[in-house]
């Protein structure tokens, strides 16, 4: 049986760079009665990774070197730093990560940005309150026009044991069946999901898991499809025909419209001093966002 002898070698050492998050490392010789497995060295000081550091505790251990020097001694040299959530392995830091990737919380990021959307609204005099069609003095709607819209992208990195390919298919294109993330209903659209196979070691053991990660879009409209209730034909009443819509020439005659003309709930033309109905239509299936996507650790 081999026998052991570890001690930690002084000094140790500090690194902190102005506007950086500070470093060290910690240094020890173990000696041995002959060729040791280096797994059984490492065991011998028995410091692993996410170990807090004896003097600063949020500092944790991020990786180790072990050398042999000879038969009968190694080398080993421990680094430590701060985890991306600024936490420690048990030693009093801030958050906390765990060495098991799968148990380790999703990562969160957000970020502006804005899109080229249909416009069918204008914001009529001073402020935001006032909303109205976007049409012309004599209530023709105006076809092809795009507006900026601010949009808020948040995606989500985190490790799963699996890759349901289906059930990524299934949320995709998807938007919230209810209120999420401070948004109303319908303003979160899921745009894509990803998975990527990774490999760690935990507790001396080769772990395989899936890295995936999901965009979210909000936008604060919501991601209805706003249309002009507008067209070429209408609904006549009493005969429940499709009729062509028409308008009145310079010579009094009637004619066949070349513009599409606003239509009542019904179907009907609307009449001509009042404004084009802006309705909204479902494109994307709904689903629980909060059931699928969870939320983030505010």
């Amino acid at each position: 049986m081999t026998a052991f002898l570890q001690r930690e070698i002084l000094p140790r050492t500090v690194t902190h760079k102005f506007g950086e998050s500070p470093t060290a490392e910690r240094r020890f010789v173990v000696s041995t009665d002959g060729e040791t497995p280096q797994q059984e060295v490492l065991a011998m000081v028995g410091i692993y990774h996410l170990a807090p550091h004896p003097e600063w505790p949020f500092l944790v251990m991020l990786s180790v070197t072990a050398t042999e020097t000879d038969p009968y001694h190694s080398e080993i040299t421990y680094s430590y730093g701060m985890t991306e959530t600024g936490g420690d392995g048990g030693g009093g830091g801030g958050g906390t990560i765990d060495p098991n990737p799968l148990a380790r919380a999703d990562v969160w990021n957000f970020s502006t940005g804005g899109s080229n959307v249909p416009a069918a609204n204008y914001f009529d005099g001073a402020g935001n309150a006032t909303l109205k069609p976007l049409v012309n003095a004599a209530k023709d709607t105006f076809d092809g026009v795009t507006k900026t819209e601010a949009e808020l992208t948040a995606t989500i990195s985190g490790n799963r044991a699996n890759f349901d390919i289906g059930l990524a298919a299934l949320v995709t294109n998807s938007i919230n069946d209810a209120a999420y993330l401070g948004g109303a209903k319908y303003s979160w659209l899921c745009t894509g999901i990803s998975g990527v196979q990774a490999t760690e070691m935990v507790n001396d053991a080769e772990l395989r898991y899936w890295q995936v990660g999901v965009t979210l879009i909000y936008r604060q409209s919501t991601h209805l499809l706003k249309l002009a209730d507008a067209g070429f034909n209408f609904i006549e009443a009493g005969t429940n025909r499709k009729v062509r819509c028409f308008v009145v020439d310079n010579g009094g005659i009637v004619v066949n419209s070349a513009n599409p003309m606003a239509l009542t709930e019904a179907g009907a033309m609307q009449a001509p001093a009042v404004d084009v109905r802006i309705i909204e239509r479902r494109m994307h299936p709904e689903i629980n966002f909060q059931t699928y996507f969870g939320v983030p650790p505010f």
